[in-house]
């Protein structure tokens, strides 16, 4: 559940400029490097002048993505990614390895492997090529995410080890995609009967028509470097720019003076400032003292916001404050609540067309999930991994737990050994807070085709949160949806209000805004009020630096136990906390360590013992008896359900059977040879099955052009298993007519 700025200090309405509306399309990314790079990376027969500019833009490009410019991360430390600090060695290696992060931005739907970095740098650097690449390859900074064409890389075995992660949101999908790309075998968990977590788009009738709507995390907030912003490019789905002009309006619907306006935001950002320059000149504030409290004392201290309009002003500042940080101020900790602050991701805000449901869609294709799968036990020890949902049991290698840091505090989940003290205490301090919605469709859009946002005063303080600010999806969502938004102490009391009494308050703040201008406001065909608070697999929205904590819980509930219990999810990530990118990026991170661990261990693991996660051979042969397409010895099915040319199916190739016969050339090294026919297997599009249609010289053609040309891999029957279980199953599913739709929402009332 993104903030416009969440992690910043607010929403920064300072820079209220007037923007034209139009879409913002992070492909700009590419024109951008290509601006810079003069087109593509040739560092052979450039002058030294173009190599040093290509070098200076790479490291630039490598800052914006985390990495210091002239030194080693911690992580590449430990990983030894050099046989010296600081010589010689190091730096042409940060230089390779700044070579390889933006070869792969210039094209982040391509798979870049170790081939195409050895065809612009010189050879002499091999051994720095190797060291660089598998360090951004296994910690999640090339080669993630969500292209149809990373599917032909997954590993032909699973032989790492076997992994359960509890929960299907963006943590929890991040790393298992992560995880089935390194080899392990992976299943996933989920308490809902949809993927995505808290991260929800709802479809909205409006007359027959339906219009998107994120119901939790809605604003991808920074766009630059941001892993989602990736995702997005990788799907060529369009970003719409959050512009900055938001006027406001007092309680009885006139608008704010534009020079008080002006001068309540200068004050509170000044009050901000002093709070900062107080705890500088204090060495830091007790821990118990909140950032409410610092602020109420400083406006009496300064004698600002004196008037009634100024006091107003002041409070719909201090709500956007509560609504970024998913918690009341009185419940912040004025030492570290802006922890978070040096490490925010910079750009424009963006909406994602359609919602961000498209992007969890993607990451859920070729990923185990069995849902309906509510979580109560999580076993750890020298027996390996046992994890109890309702009346099942599953065992693996290790887990990893994503659940939200409302569920821990809730302990919902049984832990058994007990977590250690330090967690536990951990995961006590932090805060976990509340924003809800109140998603509204219309006949019509009355507000405005200019603005994305406007706000609301509130008459008193205690209330400043209740609809103090409406955010516009008309330009994303398909329809005239219109989303009123309810942060601090508003938030906690709204779960408990009857959802009738909630709009009629809403429809009478809008009503008394647009009323006066002649402008009627008709009733919403649909409305839908959360309650994410009361949703017992979340028990909250994100997390923030409570009264009593500070940014290092954040890493404590990142500690694994033991090599074997694992945790991601944005409250175990410190510098990107409250954020969906913070949840991303934490799965990335896990998927890491697992590797690492497992790399690291001498025994035989013990296998994942659940039934059915793969694709049975029985099941299999079923589906093929009845192909949709047949090409010679080239089988192909697909999902009866949806006719997408970007829909995955499953074809199967039979090599030494019939008359057609295949040299060890055709099949590219990669086939033993066998008098047996041999079944082998690949994922495929339907649109590149139908590229294969439209060859015409035979079978050797097809192979050769399925190898080379689309550039997809053939496995046996266990490696499909690892990366074509949920799309047999889907497709079985499909064929016997029992496919359902698996979105719900968490708990809501729809009127």
């Amino acid at each position: 559940m993104d903030t416009p700025d969440s992690g910043s200090v607010v929403s920064k309405r300072s820079l209220r400029k007037k923007a034209g509306l139009r879409n913002y399309d992070e492909n700009l990314m590419d024109e951008l490097i290509e601006k810079h790079l003069g087109g593509a990376f040739k560092k052979r027969n450039r002058t030294k002048a173009d190599l040093e500019k290509e070098t200076e833009t790479e490291a630039m490009i490598a800052l914006s993505l985390g990495f210091p410019i002239d030194a080693l991360l911690e992580e590449e430390i430990q990983a030894r990614v050099v046989s010296e600090l600081g010589g010689k060695e190091q730096n042409d290696y940060i230089v390779v390895r700044n070579h390889i992060l933006a070869r792969w931005r210039d094209n982040v739907r391509v798979w870049l492997s170790k081939g195409h970095v050895k065809e612009t740098v010189s050879s002499e650097y091999e051994h720095l090529i190797c060291s660089a690449y598998d360090f951004l390859l296994f910690n999640g900074y090339i080669n993630f995410g969500v292209s149809p064409t990373f599917i032909s890389h997954m590993p032909g075995e699973a032989t790492e080890g076997s992994v359960i992660i509890v929960g299907a949101g963006l943590a929890g999908l991040a790393a298992a995609r992560q995880l089935l790309s390194f080899g392990f075998k992976v299943i996933v968990l989920e308490g809902r009967n949809r993927s995505g977590g808290r991260v929800y788009t709802q479809k909205m009738d409006q007359g027959g028509k339906f219009a998107a709507v994120d119901l939790g995390g809605s604003v991808i907030t920074g766009i630059h470097a941001n892993p989602l912003g990736v995702l997005a490019r990788q799907l060529s789905i369009p970003l719409h720019k959050v512009r900055d002009n938001c006027p406001l309006f007092k309680p009885d619907g006139a608008p704010v003076d534009k020079v008080i306006d002006s001068n309540v935001e200068i004050i509170f950002n000044k009050l901000l400032d002093k709070v900062t320059e107080l705890r500088q000149i204090m060495g830091g504030f007790a821990n118990d003292i909140s950032l409410g409290s610092v602020l109420e004392t400083l406006r009496q201290l300064y004698a600002v916001a004196k008037s009634t309009e100024e006091r107003q002003l002041l409070d719909w500042h201090l709500a956007n404050l509560e609504y970024a940080n998913a918690g009341c101020l009185s419940e912040l900790s004025a030492a570290y609540w802006d922890q978070d602050d040096p490490y925010e991701m910079g750009g424009d805000h963006c909406f994602l067309a359609g919602g961000n449901w498209r992007l969890i869609k993607a990451l859920c294709e070729g990923v185990p999930i069995l849902y309906g799968k509510t979580v109560n036990t999580i076993r750890y020890g020298n027996e390996g991994i046992e994890v109890i949902a309702g009346d099942q049991k599953f065992q693996a290698d290790m887990v990893l737990c994503t659940v939200p840091l409302g569920v821990l505090k809730k302990r919902t989940i049984r832990f058994e050994p007990e977590l250690p003290q330090r967690k536990l205490a951990a995961i006590e301090r932090l805060g976990f807070g509340l924003l809800n919605k109140v998603a509204m469709v219309f006949p019509h859009v009355f507000w405005g085709e200019d603005i994305d946002t406007f706000g609301c005063l509130s008459e008193h303080s205690d209330s400043r949160g209740e609809f103090f600010l409406f955010y516009s999806y008309h330009t994303v969502s398909g329809g005239p949806v219109l989303v009123a938004l309810v942060a601090g102490e508003a938030a906690q009391i709204f779960e408990s209000t009857d959802p009738s009494i909630l709009l009629h308050r809403v429809l009478r703040i809008l009503r008394g805004i647009f009323s006066p201008k002649g402008i009627d406001v008709p009733n919403p065909i649909q409305t839908i009020c959360t309650r994410w608070g009361s949703d017992p697999l979340s028990y909250g929205s994100y997390s923030h630096v409570r009264v009593q904590s500070s940014g290092s819980d954040y890493d404590i509930l990142a500690e694994s136990l033991g090599n074997q219990l694992f945790f991601a999810g944005e409250a175990t990530n410190r510098q990107y906390p409250a954020s969906m990118h913070g949840a991303f990026l934490s799965g990335l991170r896990e998927a890491s360590r697992i590797y690492r661990a497992t790399r690291g261990r001498q025994n035989n693991l013990r296998k994942l013992t659940q039934r059915n996660v793969g694709p049975s051979s029985d099941l299999l042969l079923d589906l093929f008896k009845k192909p949709d397409l047949v090409l010679g010895n080239f089988s192909f099915i697909f999902d009866p359900s949806t006719e997408d040319p970007k829909s995955m199916g499953l074809m199967r190739i039979t090599l030494g059977s019939g008359e057609n016969s295949y040299t060890e050339e055709s099949a590219n090294n990669c086939l033993h040879s066998s008098n047996l026919p041999l079944q082998l297997y690949t994922v495929i599009s339907r649109e590149q099955a139908q590229e294969l249609q439209l060859m015409t010289e035979g079978d050797e053609s097809r192979l050769l052009y399925l190898m080379k040309n689309l550039g997809l891999k053939l496995m046996g029957l266990s490696a499909l298993a690892n990366v074509g279980s949920s799309l047999t199953a889907s497709i079985a599913s499909a064929r016997r007519g029992r496919g359902r739709n698996r979105m719900s929402a968490g708990p809501q009332h729809i009127l």
